[in-house]
């Protein structure tokens, strides 16, 4: 197999890399930037932008199989630059695809391009996308992903995962944040209640792709699919925070504040922002609150049947990884 994974050097990224290698693949990344991981793994690194179809199209020349991972992730900026690089930028890849005849496209999604401001309690697949978006995230991954379920066909077999919650060691994004608040006294729990949420160990988000990859052909049944991914165990979400601080040997948080404050603050927080035209991103936003403050955790019975999926590493052995790595 040879194998192309944009943003191959992010957190997600780098652990399909791994399993690629350990399966014997030929694997190289695309990303703006180089990274020294890659490079110690003897990993091509192809540097460009996604938003430039002559650059993805000539990294996807050569190859079987791609997995799209790379995004623009966050909750504040402009939205022209998220659907550039979310939009576009996987437009780019499919037409790149067609062009060299890649078969197989496997792209990274998101379930938060189904969530609506509600509790999601065991929901599978058949969830609808909602008609409002509170974020330029969950907005421009829901067209993506829509893209890429839309180009499946007789040449070209795509197939979308939703992973929740990705955690582990070597996370960039997601636990780094969560450290440097807490560690401020800037976290509060959001509501008197911790709602159930799933989440996913990263080398069992990537295995998930991996599978997706082995199974998907055009015409096979998971081609034109998307699939939940995550743990298979539901946990209240500050519970898990504080493990996950607990892990690195940040403080747990304790404090509260009602939902209705939180979103108060929030939209007052946003309105300032937008009046003075400020580009930081501010610490709390509504869609952040809603997140918070909300149940998510999935049906994950289609990805056992159709990928094979299981969750190989427990909430609790994942942990241990992250307390080794920490030091704590």
């Amino acid at each position: 197999m040879k194998a192309l994974v944009t943003g191959g050097g992010g957190f997600l990224g780098q652990a399909i890399v791994r399993g690629l290698i350990e399966r014997g693949a030929e694997v190289s990344s695309f990303s703006r930037s180089d990274h020294r991981e890659l490079s110690a793994l003897g990993v091509g690194q192809i540097k460009g932008d996604l938003s430039d179809a002559t650059a993805i199209s000539g990294a996807v020349q050569g190859f079987d199989v791609v997995f799209h991972v790379a995004a623009k992730p966050g909750i504040w900026g402009d939205y022209a630059d998220y659907y550039r690089t979310n939009v576009t930028g996987t437009r780019n890849v499919i037409e790149a695809c067609r062009r060299h005849g890649v078969g197989r496209l496997i792209y990274a999604s998101s379930p938060s391009v189904v969530f609506d401001g509600r509790d999601m309690e065991g929901v599978d697949e058949s969830v609808p996308y909602p008609a409002h978006y509170e974020a330029h995230y969950p907005r421009t991954k829901a067209l993506a992903e829509q893209m890429v379920l839309a180009a499946n066909d007789a040449q070209l077999a795509t197939v979308c995962l939703r992973p929740h919650l990705i955690w582990g060691p070597g996370d960039n994004h997601l636990l780094p944040r969560l450290v440097a608040r807490a560690r401020a006294n800037q976290l509060r729990r959001i509501g008197s209640r911790s709602k159930l949420v799933d989440t996913i160990y990263v080398d069992n988000a990537a295995e998930a792709h991996l599978l997706a990859a082995e199974r998907l052909h055009p015409g096979s049944p998971v081609a034109g699919r998307v699939y939940f991914v995550s743990q298979g165990e539901p946990v209240p979400l500050w519970d898990i925070v504080n493990r996950l601080l607990h892990a690195v040997g940040a403080p747990p948080v304790t404090k509260a504040v009602p939902v209705w404050l939180a979103l108060w603050i929030a939209g007052g927080i946003e309105a300032w922002r937008r009046l003075t035209n400020d580009p930081r991103e501010p610490r709390v936003t509504r869609f952040v609150v809603r997140e918070l403050s909300t149940a998510h955790w999935f049906d994950i019975s289609a990805a056992r049947r159709d990928l094979g999926y299981a969750p190989r590493v427990s909430i609790a052995e994942g942990l241990s990884r992250l307390r080794e790595v920490r030091g704590c």
